[in-house]
């Protein structure tokens, strides 16, 4: 489900605000495969909560190199750029 087109590096105020709206990327699903995400880690998300956390003032950095460029018919490119880590 969703465009999981912007790869980022969560925070833990950014797992805080998923899971408050209904995805919980913190917790362990073992019979997905899905170790659970922490702080540091990297992640492709999708583009929709990517934005909608960057208008909450919690979107998490940005790792341009991995993220598609399909990612800039939904946000602004200058937000992404803004939120880039470095490596």
């Amino acid at each position: 489900m969703g465009l999981h087109t912007v790869c980022a590096e969560v925070t833990e105020e950014f797992l805080q605000f998923s899971a408050r709206h209904g995805n919980d990327l913190i917790t362990p699903v073992p019979e997905w495969g899905f170790p659970g995400l922490k702080p540091g880690d990297r992640w492709c998300l999708c583009v929709s909560r990517w934005q909608q956390a960057l208008e909450a003032g919690v979107a998490p950095p940005v790792v341009l190199e991995a993220t598609h460029a399909s990612a800039t018919e939904y946000v602004d490119v200058k937000d992404l750029q803004d939120h880039a880590v470095s490596d």
